[in-house]
């Protein structure tokens, strides 16, 4: 069976949205840049890198939990669809997917990813691999679009990974909400999000020895140069992870080496950067225990059973929408 794509992207939803960012951020102060924007072709290879690593452990240790309570989510939700956030045909992915099959519950599977290229590819393997299950891919922003979340009821999210973490405190709030608006009473969220820990583990995870996390940050750079014709000299940017205590997150920046000007054509920006300044490029919150259970339950969720890795680094929750 071929997987089938359904697209509620305009063709050109991602150049837009580029520009609005990068010209909201490198006009603010301090300067800024999402983090989605670090995922083109070169950036999604070095992530699957950087989850290999030795210190970068929320992948293992996701992965763990998810090899341990998959069967267990799948009998508790009992799901007939079950909808990842951000496509992909990942080990993790398909330890949830296996379980849900052998329960004999699941008959639908819809990736939702903003690239169309990368939803294709998992889709139409996805497909192939789980030929008794209807693939249905949709190209979507799931920071926009929830409410093309579909699927036989009862519906399972999936939203892993710890990217809960990436969106700042009002996005993650109103990220949830919607989660919780769409699904019927009875439905299921699965969310992945990482633990508050000493803040030495968290730099080395996101400041590895072999610099592959820094090429990763300074990658969002070459995409500005490329699609808006900016002149970002990327070598003269230095990467820099910073614990902050009080928001319990992580900050990617990238700092200039020297004092320049940069010019984005695309936008008529030219920005200057001082010796020394630095860009916030990603954040990844850390989450206690009762922070998550109190957001969910704003979001109108109940939290039924979570999880973390034997280490305890790492948790997964699943909630049940009311």
């Amino acid at each position: 069976m071929t997987a089938s794509i359904e697209v509620h992207l305009t063709p050109d939803y991602l150049s837009e949205s580029l520009r609005r960012d990068v010209k909201e951020g490198l006009t603010s102060t301090p300067k800024s840049l999402p983090p989605k924007w670090f995922y083109d072709a070169d950036g999604s290879v070095l992530f699957e890198r950087i989850t290999t690593l030795p210190e970068y452990y929320p992948f293992r240790a996701e992965r763990e939990i998810l090899a341990a309570r998959s069967a267990e989510i799948a009998a508790t939700t009992k799901a007939h669809t079950l909808i990842e956030l951000g496509s992909g045909s990942s080990e993790k992915t398909r330890l949830l997917l296996d379980a849900l099959r052998d329960a004999g519950t699941l008959h639908d599977l819809v990736p939702l990813d903003v690239s169309e290229t990368a939803l294709r590819e998992a889709a139409d393997t996805l497909a192939a691999d789980y030929p008794a299950l209807r693939v249905h891919g949709v190209v979507a922003d799931f920071t926009a679009h929830m409410d093309q979340i579909e699927g036989e009821a009862p519906r399972l999210v999936a939203f892993l990974g710890g990217t809960i973490g990436n969106l700042l405190p009002d996005e993650r709030a109103r990220f949830l909400s919607e989660v919780g608006a769409v699904l019927g009473e009875g439905e299921w969220l699965l969310l992945g999000a990482d633990l508050v820990k000493s803040p030495d583990v968290l730099l080395r995870a996101y400041d590895d020895a072999a610099g592959v996390t820094a090429e990763f940050n300074r990658n969002v750079l070459r995409v500005l140069n490329r699609e808006l014709g900016a002149d970002f000299l990327v070598s003269e940017f230095e990467h820099v992870a910073v614990w902050d205590p009080e928001r319990e997150w992580i900050e990617m920046r990238l700092r200039a080496r020297e004092q320049m000007s940069v010019t984005v054509p695309a936008l008529g920006l030219d920005v200057r950067f001082d010796k020394g300044e630095e860009m916030r490029t990603e954040i990844s919150a850390k989450f206690r225990r009762e922070v998550i259970e109190r957001e969910l339950t704003a979001a109108g969720f109940e939290q039924t059973s979570r999880w973390t890795d034997a280490e305890g680094r790492f948790s997964l929750v699943l909630a049940r929408a009311e």
